[in-house]
């Protein structure tokens, strides 16, 4: 979502001026730096290469022992869902209201649903909303997957709740854009009034390349923020399911997991196991890439599309993934992914592509073709831009759509 949102404001930004009002998350800085402070102003100089003026602020809900967890039982019994409550606060309230009166602006982007709240302020403009997921689809669907009767309940009424709320903000919106095509139709079946278009998910292709051959060690990767639920369960089958299956058939295998706030049964797995590292966070993920034949992505719960398959697919590495991993990306199974769903097609796809280097140095070079194509932000960040001009220049023209 963060990668999405960061490339999209800063291609968009090389054809106009934005003004950005941001929320800053501890929980995905903290891990990254020596301090959160030191996080911020990383990342506000970053934002102001690219913007006009950015205001980086806190979230209320967060501050405080256990702020998310009381908001989220409060949220019970609010008008609200809890997806919508979290990003109340009347210090953003008031930052969006001092930068409206001081500007005149030609439209303004919402980059998640989250931020609704603040849509009363804005009038007499293009609005657009970015759907990074369809997070009520997102939320049933993991209620669906989840085992626990409490939390199984807690989702699917969070879910419900937040479906009516889309039904009924998403047409205010004078466009809705999503990753996909999949989670366009999805978003037009909850919201038929809603006008939708797909800007896709990219990838920086001048950073995420490959420059030296594919290697023919035995590696495999996952690569994944840790303290996401659908990657702690992609990494948990991976070291309970998958990994004693691998080790019988391929004795040598060794398993690479890259990513920050790795579980405690992982860390274990890596302290008694020397061929199965885990690495935490990384400076630069593609040393790692290239040091590993085959990634591995069995991401079968969450939304949107999954930044990590195109970065993947831009390293020219072969893919074997759940087919859920790969929604809303146009990947071709047998040319550059194969699909699995069991442990058995796991190991017997992963072990196929292991002693066939010439299929995974096709499926590579398939999978660069498919990203310089469709997939390159440069390219999408214009696509983007234009949407916005169709707009304004639509609203200067007394239209409201």
């Amino acid at each position: 979502m963060l990668q999405r949102a960061y490339h999209l404001l800063k291609e968009v930004a090389r054809y106009h001026s934005v003004d950005l009002v941001a929320f800053n998350q501890p929980g995905l800085l903290g891990p990254l730096y020596p301090t959160l402070e030191e996080g911020v102003e990383d990342a506000r100089k970053a934002l102001a290469a690219c913007c006009e003026q950015v205001s980086i602020l806190d979230i209320d809900s967060t501050q405080g022992g256990f702020g998310r967890e009381r908001l989220a039982l409060r949220s019970l019994i609010s008008p609200d869902p809890y997806t919508i409550n979290w990003l109340k606060s009347p210090v953003y309230d008031a930052a969006v209201r001092g930068l409206l009166e001081l500007n005149e602006y030609d439209l303004i982007h919402f980059d998640t649903i989250s931020l609704i709240p603040y849509l009363h302020h804005v009038k007499g403009m293009p609005t657009v909303l970015d759907h990074h997921n369809i997070k009520s689809h997102m939320l049933l669907r993991r209620a669906e997957n989840e085992n626990n009767l409490l939390k199984k309940w807690y989702f699917h009424q969070e879910g419900q709740r937040l479906e009516r709320v889309e039904k009924q903000v998403c047409p205010k919106f004078s466009l809705n854009i999503t990753c996909s095509e999949i989670d366009a139709q999805r978003l037009r079946d909850i919201a038929p009034g809603s006008r939708v278009t797909e800007i896709p998910n990219g990838v920086d292709i001048s950073y995420f390349k490959r420059n030296c051959p594919q290697t023919d060690k035995p590696a495999l990767i996952f690569v994944g923020t840790l303290s996401w639920y659908p990657n702690i369960e992609a990494v948990l089958f991976i070291a309970e399911a998958l990994w004693p299956a691998l080790k019988k058939k391929i004795p040598e295998v060794v398993f690479h997991i890259v990513g920050a706030n790795p579980p405690d049964a992982l860390l274990s797995l890596a302290g008694a196991d020397r061929n199965f590292k885990v690495h935490g966070f990384v400076d630069d993920v593609r040393e790692y890439m290239q040091e590993s034949a085959v990634y591995v992505c069995p991401i079968t719960d969450g939304g949107g599309t999954k930044l990590k398959i195109l970065d993947a697919l831009a390293m020219e590495m072969p893919i074997v993934a759940h087919p859920i991993a790969c929604e809303g990306i146009q990947v071709t199974a047998g040319e550059n992914v194969i699909f699995a769903e069991s442990v058995q097609a796991y190991v017997e796809a992963i072990s196929g592509l292991l002693g066939n280097p010439e299929q995974r140095r096709e499926m590579g070079k398939q999978a660069r073709k498919l990203i310089e194509n469709t997939y390159a932000y440069s390219q999408i960040g214009r696509g983007l831009s234009e949407q916005y001009e169709d707009l304004a220049h639509h609203f200067e023209q007394g239209g409201r759509r």
